[in-house]
């Protein structure tokens, strides 16, 4: 860090408004040359951040465990603390990140539907990078790498300010995206980490629309809230993910079982987490008791409807709030419907449209669900924990929209650009 970020990480500046200004003149300046970068020159980058990152691993889980040893002594809840954790194999994950993103088609440039016109014109569409994207997150510190990753690749500069509960990893994998930039002749202001963990940042990140052209917040539902009521700049985001599975009467029972324990139990701090288990009256008695068993295994807390209960007389009653959490815990609410139309009404009056998955053999159902399930991510006999852009093959993601415009769903390199009308004429004039 710079003296001047130094001094804002350890609390001593004073004036926020400045310090920010001056990230903002550089990313939009910065923005300019990742714009006209060549793909090569971006890829190479990429290639140099991992490369970084895997010559200083031990210094990236040093500064983490700095991090979690602070976050147990403030009492940091445990999915939190999962969420801020860099185990080996994140770090893996980061370093596989990088390279995918580094072998995806670069959008930059693109040009689509060009096409002939009466006049001799041809009109088309060219693909282009959004410009400065800024990005506050919590918790997890791979999202640093993920968003410089993407939005380098993309074309884009971006500021990522993080939680002051990962300061010291997010800092340390600071280091290592520098250092990319640098052995690829890219200015390092193209990915710029916020040093100070004064809150005034994020106020003034999301009202600086003459060096920002959109903001991506990932966290917790108070989190985004208050970014989307504040900013001054266009927001990506999603407020909370109630994802739903629904098993219907027509499922095969092995795939649903694995579908509905892996949606819950294989990670429980995560916004595509099975939040709600929707179980056809046909299929209940085959399926819910084998549940019962598996989620009591794993620790999860049931909270049922009565119908339910009946089946699992030992859970506690589920309420009208509980169709409504995200838990982002061991908690899990489950409902016996009548069928797919009591299913999908369910959905669509408690679902945050983040992800929902229909568990079904039936062709002619599954088609329905696809088209009627009005969320950013439908699935068919597959786990909710699927719907994230390193499954979509996206490399990474930059965030999910349960927005419909501009986005929508996991935001990888497409979803930071735009497009723009281009021209090409010889000489033709309009009559």
């Amino acid at each position: 860090m710079t003296g001047n970020t130094a001094a804002l990480a350890s609390g001593a500046h004073s004036d926020i408004d400045h310090y920010m200004n001056q990230l903002g003149r550089q990313a939009r300046a910065a923005s300019r040359m990742t714009a006209r970068a060549s793909t090569a020159q971006k890829n190479a980058a990429l290639r140099a951040m991992a490369d970084a990152i895997a010559a200083r691993r031990d210094e990236i889980a040093d500064a983490n465990a700095v991090d979690l040893a602070a976050g147990h002594e403030k009492g940091l809840d445990a999915a939190m603390l999962d969420r801020l954790a860099l185990t080996s194999a994140r770090i893996d994950g980061m370093i596989e990140g990088l390279l995918q993103v580094a072998a995806l088609e670069d959008p930059v440039g693109a040009i689509t539907d060009l096409r002939f016109r009466p006049s001799g014109i041809q009109v088309g569409k060219m693909r282009v990078p959004l410009g400065v994207v800024g990005i506050i997150y919590e918790s997890r510190p791979n999202v640093t790498c993920e968003a410089a990753s993407l939005c380098l690749k993309s074309g884009n500069a971006v500021i990522l300010r993080g939680g002051s509960e990962a300061l010291h990893s997010n800092q340390a994998i600071a280091r290592c995206i520098r250092a990319g930039l640098q052995a690829a002749a890219i200015t390092e202001h193209a990915v710029q980490v916020v040093a100070t963990t004064d809150r005034a940042a994020v106020g003034r990140l999301i009202a600086m629309p003459e060096y920002v052209d959109v903001i991506v917040p990932r966290g917790g539902k108070s989190l985004i809230e208050r970014i989307s009521a504040d900013a001054r700049v266009p927001v990506i985001k999603h407020l909370d993910g109630n994802c739903h599975v629904y098993i219907d009467d027509r499922a095969d029972i092995d795939k649903a079982l694995r579908i509905a324990i892996n949606a819950k139990t294989h990670r429980y701090g995560t916004c595509n987490t099975m939040e709600t288990l929707l179980v056809a009256e046909g299929i209940a008695a085959a399926v819910l008791p084998a549940l019962g068993r598996a989620y009591a295994q794993a620790g999860v807390e049931l909270r049922g409807c009565e119908r339910t209960r009946a089946l699992l007389p030992d859970i506690l009653h589920a309420t009208e709030l509980d169709w409504a959490t995200e838990y982002l815990a061991p908690i899990l609410a489950i409902k016996v419907v009548n069928d797919m139309e009591e299913a999908m009404d369910h959905i669509a009056r408690f679902s945050s449209a983040h992800t929902e998955a229909i568990v079904t053999e039936d062709y002619t159902r599954a088609q329905r669900f696809l088209r009627e399930v009005d969320s950013s991510s439908v699935m068919v006999n597959a786990s909710t924990r699927f719907a994230d852009g390193f499954e979509y093959g996206l490399g990474a993601e930059i965030g999910i929209s349960t927005d419909k415009l501009h986005a929508r769903g996991p935001v990888g390199l497409e979803g930071l650009t735009s497009q723009k009308y281009i021209v090409l004429g010889d000489g033709q004039i309009r009559e």
